[in-house]
């Protein structure tokens, strides 16, 4: 097992790429050229799984970033849906509604985060 904080190999951070882009570990073993059993040592290691984790966030965070960038998208389809009393447009309604929550969703998780971090740097248990 690797010291915490120590980096990981060429190898590990083409695996935790595949790991991302791919289905299955199955898959993922195609992509980056480990053997499978090597892959579930990995995820067992803090330092893999740490970086793995924040491989993750990273990309949950850039999607919730783009979808925030479409809230005003979906806001302009709500009124295009209000003013046009003549089309229900149940669907783009739906669509954009979806793009609001999740976008609120995203802020809501945002300041959890920020609510944590401040907890954790004035000593709160956790």
């Amino acid at each position: 097992m690797r010291a915490h904080g120590e980096k990981l190999s060429r190898k590990q951070e083409q695996t935790i790429a595949a790991l991302l882009t791919c289905d299955s570990i199955t898959a993922a073993v195609a992509g980056c050229g480990v053997a499978e059993a090597t892959i579930h040592r990995w995820l067992k290691d803090v330092t893999f799984q740490t970086a793995y984790r924040e491989a993750r966030r990273a990309v949950v965070q850039h999607a919730i970033t783009q979808v925030q960038r479409a809230t005003g998208e979906a806001v302009e389809t709500l009124r295009n849906v209000m003013q046009d009393s003549e089309s229900p447009a149940s669907a783009r309604v739906s669509a954009a509604k979806a793009i609001l929550e999740t976008a609120v969703k995203g802020i809501e998780i945002d300041d959890l985060e920020a609510r944590i971090a401040t907890l954790e740097a004035l000593g709160a248990p956790q």
